[in-house]
């Protein structure tokens, strides 16, 4: 019989080694399908969860062990859901990259993801095969503190938000004309989202419909969000971006925004009026419901950063009792200059970890990675590219291929890690005749301290440079700096903010400027690092990082099937 004195221990042991609170699992059966839905009123074929479009939010605690068994119910495409911002420690395999983490889950069947959500924070999920994300295929991922723990900063109640901008064309028929010659631009949306929801004004239609529910703004399905807020009470608002192409300004008339946290990291606060978010961005802002309350309030998001129609994304804070269907008795709010970058990267450059929660980064890296983002020409087709390389995806995943040893699976020359910097004019368009496509990857050393340097430059158009926000999977990285003109790597590492810079896994790089980071490779297993631009993703735009492929454990069957899985 084991003494009673040492039954006594076992919960003070377990509370010493950091078990005092049982970990959840939570379980999720998901259905994705196609279905006629109409978010702005214009009807058209989307890929919902569940019937929805955002789909179902995940809602954990730390350490919980999320299980989400999906059901691929498509015509005839397959899927792969990446959870953004999960780091997968332990798991990389359900990192949910088709074509680096996984085989595709094919029509009629069903694959099991399984997972452990190691941090608090907001974070989403969303389709990583093709151009899926942009048929509506994504929702939120929200990570509470254990039992017992609490925020730096209070608030009454808990909302999230989804920004997102809207085609009417299919993803099949963009992805389509970017492969074409000539090259055909997917152009600008037709709607800006807000949750799902949003108005398109059905009267621009060149060719009138015979159809009258082609486009009806009777339709529910595209009534404004509506928040509906107590007066007195402070509302955290976890607001994330999943634009397939924009960057967008959120505002929301007459309040003010305060940013507490980025990423999954707090944010040492600052107040904004427009929070400018860049795809694959998560925020946090409080803001307190101590308006006029006998009125509603515009909830606004625009497009910045491109020439873009005036299309803004509309919902409206509706203060209780107020009837919800009530609208503003006012005009939206100025949407902010598009072509100005000083306010976007003056928000950049604000963003700092909080005091008490601050990482502070390695003082040196061991490598240091210098990606110059271009425009080119290959082949007839206008690409992406990094150094002159536009990346393709293998018919077998990257991690199978690597923990299996099937060296012809993939390019095994590495890209280059940096440019002719001292002869580059990037305010210029070049022809970069040396310009390629390739599948080869960048290998780590285990534990190495990484600095990548992401360097914008001119695009083939004129005078022209754009936004891209880069993503990194299986990681969070230090945000070091941003600057504007050419990265001078002699003097501008003198600059990084080494005392307390922010940790994300998503960050700009503002036109014609370049952004500095650090991460530790440190989680074995190979991570895709993209543009979050669907479109710029397909064209290339994106490279693959491997490290400690020897200590990734036995793959599971599941994400096998493809290339030269067979068998294995």
């Amino acid at each position: 019989m084991v003494p009673v004195r040492f039954l006594l221990l076992i919960p003070l042991i377990a509370l010493l080694n950091g078990y005092g609170v049982e970990a959840r699992i939570r379980r999720y059966k998901w259905e994705v399908k196609n279905e006629f839905k109409s978010p702005d009123c214009y009807r058209k074929m989307v890929i919902t969860i569940n019937g929805r479009t955002p789909g179902p939010t995940i809602r954990a605690q730390q350490n919980d062990t999320i299980i989400v068994e999906v059901t691929n119910s498509l015509f005839t495409e397959n899927i792969a859901i990446h959870w953004h911002g999960i780091r997968q420690i332990g798991t990389p395999w359900f990192d949910g990259s088709e074509g680096i983490t996984q085989c595709p889950i094919l029509p009629g069947t069903t694959f099991k993801y399984q997972f452990v959500v190691d941090r608090p924070g907001t974070y989403v999920y969303h389709a990583h095969y093709g151009m899926q994300r942009d048929s509506g295929l994504y929702g939120s991922i929200i990570v509470g503190l254990p039992d017992g723990e609490s925020e730096p900063f209070a608030y009454d109640y808990d909302r999230n938000i989804i920004l997102n901008d809207w085609y009417h064309n299919s993803t099949t028929e963009q992805a389509v004309g970017l492969s074409k010659v000539p090259f055909q631009w997917i152009g600008e949306p037709q709607s800006l989202l807000i949750h799902g929801r949003g108005r398109f004004n059905c009267s621009s239609l060149s060719v009138p419909s015979s159809d009258p529910g082609l486009c009806n703004t009777t339709n529910p399905d595209c009534f404004p969000f509506r928040l509906i807020v107590v007066p007195g009470k402070t509302y955290r608002l976890r607001v994330s971006s999943l634009t397939s192409l924009s960057a967008l300004s959120f505002q929301i008339e007459g309040h003010k925004l305060t940013v507490v946290e980025a990423d999954g990291h707090y944010v040492e606060p600052f107040v904004v009026q427009n929070l400018f978010i860049y795809s694959g961005e998560t925020y946090s802002v409080l803001v307190k419901a101590d308006q006029d309350p006998t009125t509603n309030y515009w909830i606004t998001s625009n497009i910045v950063s491109r020439p873009a129609p005036n299309t803004p994304g509309q919902g409206v804070l509706v203060y209780y009792p107020n009837h919800p269907r009530r609208s503003p008795l006012t005009i939206p709010p100025a949407a902010p200059v598009w072509n100005d970058s000083r306010p976007r990267m003056a928000q950049s450059q604000a963003i700092k970890a909080r005091r008490g929660y601050i990482h502070t980064p390695p003082a040196v890296s061991d490598r240091v990675i210098v990606f110059l983002n271009t425009q080119n020409e290959l082949n007839g087709r206008r690409r992406w590219s990094v150094n002159n390389v536009s990346f393709t995806h293998p018919l077998t995943p990257y991690l199978i291929a690597l923990k299996h040893n099937l060296t012809h699976a993939f390019d095994q020359n590495p890209p280059p890690d940096g440019y002719d910097f001292l002869n580059y004019d990037i305010y210029e368009r070049h022809p970069n005749a040396n310009t390629t496509s390739s599948n080869g990857i960048y290998r780590l050393n285990f534990n190495s301290i990484v600095d990548v340097i992401l360097q914008n430059a001119n695009t083939m158009n004129p005078k022209n440079s754009e936004t891209h926000p880069w993503h990194l999977h299986g990681h969070d990285f230090w945000v070091l700096g941003y600057g504007e003109g050419k990265f001078d790597m002699f003097n501008d590492p003198n600059k990084y903010n080494l005392v307390n810079p922010i940790m994300k896994n998503t960050v700009p790089v503002h036109p014609f400027g370049w952004t500095a980071l650090r991460f530790k490779a440190d989680n074995p297993g190979a991570w895709s690092f993209h543009c979050h631009i669907e479109s710029h993703l397909f064209m290339g735009m994106g490279v693959v990082f491997a490290e400690g492929i020897e200590k990734v454990g036995k793959l599971p069957s599941s994400i096998m099937g493809c290339g030269q899985t067979q068998g294995l």
